[in-house]
């Protein structure tokens, strides 16, 4: 560290970061071409180029069906999820809880533990209220995972704040509702927001409970995705997958771009 700012990056480690994050987006290189492929399997290189697997997804109603389930079984567990964790995380950083810390460690519970075993519970539990194959039983399983990264980002941005700027509006005669909704919520609210996205996400692309519990009623996008890349190899695949790669990329900037607004609000 210098006095005008943080220490230079060294070449060999920006050379290694370069490598790894090569590594990492080299499947995306490999997706994006397939999905524009004129042949009728996934081969690489395509022989073509051609959008007929973009209009086979929007018009097959198999994958159009999957896709509207996942979209609204999304955004019912970041409903429930902002509504669960909000409250969580605020009782959890300023109330006076005591054992918070086992509490927080338990909400957390379904993040630490690998999913495939939180997958195998869920469906004897489901198993026996007779929710296998049901949308009601993906929310809620999902609400359970989704609920740990909206009590993380809500938390990370309260352990931030500055809670003088709530007593100053007090003092100056604001009730503490008025406080709320004018000093406490624009702050916290990108940190609220970026929970809600990825909750969204961690339902969206969910696949180890959705292959345990959806049955063949419920089939959500990637439990479609997985049952076809085992059955049949056209590349509708790679064209969902490059939709995924452009939504999720879009959720995680907007997070981005507003966790670094509410950055500069506290700071100022």
């Amino acid at each position: 560290m210098n006095g005008r700012g943080a220490a230079p990056i060294h070449p060999l480690a920006a050379v290694v970061a370069v490598l790894v994050l090569i590594f990492l987006a080299l499947p995306i290189f490999v997706v994006i071409p397939l999905s524009f492929s004129s042949g009728q399997y996934l081969t690489f290189p395509p022989p073509g180029f051609s959008l007929r697997w973009y209009e086979r997804f929007v018009t097959d109603p198999t994958w159009m069906g999957a896709t509207w389930l996942s979209l609204w079984v999304g955004l019912t567990v970041t409903a429930l999820a902002v509504l669960l964790g909000t409250p969580a995380a605020f009782a959890l950083v300023r109330g006076r809880i005591r054992g918070s810390r086992i509490i927080n460690a338990f909400i957390l519970t379904p993040v630490i533990v690998p999913g495939i075993i939180v997958a195998i519970g869920v469906y004897f539990f489901y198993a026996r209220l007779g929710l296998i194959g049901s949308p009601l039983g993906l929310v809620l399983a999902h609400t359970c995972l989704a609920v740990p990264f909206v009590v993380i980002n809500v938390s990370a941005t309260l352990y931030g704040f500055d809670q003088r700027l709530e007593y100053a509006a007090m003092s100056l005669g604001a009730s503490p509702l008025a406080t709320f909704r004018q000093i406490t919520l624009p702050l916290v609210g990108p940190g609220i927001f970026a929970g809600a996205v990825f909750a969204f996400i961690t339902s969206f692309d969910e696949l180890l409970v959705a292959l345990f519990v959806s049955g063949n009623t419920a089939v959500t996008l990637p439990r479609l995705m997985w049952d076809q890349i085992r059955f049949n190899i056209e590349p509708t695949i790679a064209a969902v997958s490059t939709l995924l790669i452009a939504f999720t990329t879009l959720l995680m900037l907007s997070a981005e771009m507003l966790r670094r607004r509410s950055a500069r609000l506290r700071t100022a």
